[in-house]
């Protein structure tokens, strides 16, 4: 019987860090189903999903800890079931000046929403005019198919003067939409 299983992983950053990963999940049968790997805070940070045999996880604990030995600390945890995808989906961009609390802003919005974040990605980058931090996120978040569109835009909108922020709220491609983005 087949199980899925996460991979953490945090380390400083070299060459063949992800090789390492690849050669520990193929090396216990393992399938590579999907990942999130980056550089953040200089460091090498990163989930995969693994497939694997269920009596094969004793080989992928083993292939994980050899991995921890060359300084990649990697942690393995059962993977959950799959979410209610009921609601739509849209996709959200924030764009402004940095400065702390852009991103407990507009998740408080989402969160009272009913808004489940799928997706999230967030840097900073200096502006090519004055040379400030500008921050930038993006998120793709699934909406209760009882909140409209106009409502999402709208309570984003209420915040984006205090936080000083431009917020743009687009419907998201999805083929399962339970929802309508219109109503």
């Amino acid at each position: 019987m087949k199980t899925k299983v996460i991979l953490s992983a945090v380390g400083s950053d070299r060459p063949g860090l992800t090789q390492a990963l690849a050669e520990a999940v193929l090396g216990a049968g393992g399938n590579w189903l999907e990942s999130h790997l980056n550089h953040l805070g200089g460091k090498y940070v990163g989930s995969v999903l693994v497939e694997v045999e269920r009596d094969r996880l004793p080989a992928l604990t083993d292939a994980v800890g050899q991995i921890d030995a060359s300084g990649l600390h990697v942690s393995m945890v059962a993977a959950g079931e799959p979410v209610d995808s009921a609601g739509y989906p849209l996709s959200i961009e924030v764009v402004g000046q940095d400065r702390p609390g852009i991103v407990r802003e507009v998740t408080a919005v989402l969160s009272r929403l009913g808004a489940n974040i799928e997706d999230f990605a967030s840097s900073t980058q200096q502006s090519a005019w004055s040379g400030e931090p500008i921050f930038r996120a993006e998120a793709r978040v699934r909406v209760p198919p009882e909140v409209s569109f106009d409502q999402v835009q709208s309570a984003l909108e209420a915040i984006s003067g205090e936080i000083m922020v431009d917020l743009t709220v687009t419907p998201a491609a999805d083929s399962s939409t339970k929802g309508n983005p219109e109503q």
